[in-house]
């Protein structure tokens, strides 16, 4: 029977243990998107972790939803990146990059008055953004053309490229919470007509081709997903939630990915049902469960062949040995949420481990 600390085989990775670390923005690489020394210590610190998942970082430049996040879009970027899997590595460690585009999340304060793209001009409604002028409501963003995705797709491609050179392990595709992939794949926020609109397999057919071209860069055994078809963060719905990721799950099934990492909630409870059932029914490959797992509930979900993996986000954030202190039953760190997103060591390398 597995447990948390079994090994297991991520495609063409052999990882330690089942407990890895979830993306999490973190707004630690300043204006200039280039990840840095502070957050080479960050990641470094959480090097046990049987996987580590880099945050959200910009597939494009000019494409920023949170002001300060990390970019993969020049040489650059590549070095402040290289920062970060050189130290993870030498702590023996391991480490993918989420690589993303923020699509109608992204705003012109944000990205020199640039008009935000989705797949169609609907705004994000009810949520603000962060911005050197304080929040602000999110703007009606532009309808890409059809013809303008290949750009986007070989956007990707490029990212999966620099992430390569940067050292990283491999690659997760962001395709949840509301960003580019996600919004069109969803029908709330894809309302076009067209190749990719419309029918789930329009819908998907973006998502798809940016796969098919990151794992011509990586190999598909280098390259997970990410998927949320239930949360309403960034003002998202779907028609089907559980309809739509099963149909989805069974489809990455050709992919043969790395592996599926499925955000099983909504972080505002406006929309709820069981999708990590009928995906494991369908989906073929490792299967990573996220979204308020605590220690015994992840244990169990292991145990029962209901997951292969668990992907802990606030409590790795807070706890930068946190398999250790899953396996000493030992009491966990009070994470701060003032300092989420705030700059500086303060809440993001100054958790004590328990040697500490």
């Amino acid at each position: 029977m597995p447990t948390l600390f079994s090994e297991l085989q991520v495609g063409a990775l052999s990882v330690p243990n089942r407990i890895f670390m979830a993306p999490l923005t973190r707004a630690r690489a300043g204006e200039e998107h280039i990840a840095n020394a502070l957050m080479a210590e960050h990641y470094a610190q959480r090097a046990s972790g049987g996987l580590l998942i880099a945050e959200a970082t910009m597939a494009m430049e000019g494409n920023s939803a949170f002001w300060k996040e990390p970019g993969i879009y020049s040489p650059a970027c590549v070095a402040g990146w290289k920062l970060v899997t050189d130290a993870v590595h030498a702590k023996g460690g391991r480490i993918f990059l989420q690589i993303w585009h923020g699509g109608r999340a992204c705003h012109p304060a944000l990205n020199g008055g640039a008009v935000p793209v989705a797949p169609s001009a609907i705004a994000i409604a009810n949520e603000e953004v962060h911005t050197p002028q304080g929040k602000l409501p999110y703007t009606v963003p532009r309808a890409l053309e059809d013809a303008e995705l290949p750009a986007i797709v070989a956007g990707f491609r490029q990212a999966a490229q620099y992430a390569k050179d940067a050292g990283f392990d491999g690659v997760e595709v962001h395709a949840a919470n509301g960003y580019l992939l996600d919004q069109f794949l969803r029908d709330g926020s894809n309302k076009r007509e067209g190749a990719y609109g419309g029918s789930r397999e329009n819908r998907a057919r973006l998502l798809f081709e940016v796969l098919t071209a990151v794992s011509e860069v990586w190999g598909s055994d280098r390259v997970g997903v990410r998927l949320s078809p239930l949360n309403s963060f960034n003002d998202m719905r779907d028609s089907d939630p559980v309809g739509l990721v099963t149909w989805l799950a069974s489809r990455l099934n050709d992919f043969k990915l790395a592996y599926l990492h499925l955000m099983r909630a909504d972080f505002y409870q406006q929309q709820s049902g069981d999708v990590v059932t009928p995906v494991r029914a369908v989906y073929e490959g490792v299967l990573i469960g996220n979204m308020g797992y605590t220690p015994e509930e992840a244990e169990a979900a292991i145990a029962s062949d209901q997951l292969d993996a668990v992907a802990f986000g606030v409590p790795f954030l807070a706890n930068p040995d946190l398999p250790a202190r899953i396996q000493a039953k030992a009491p966990l760190n009070t994470p701060n949420p003032a300092t989420f997103y705030s700059a500086g060591p303060a809440g993001y390398t100054d958790y004590p481990s328990l040697g500490a």
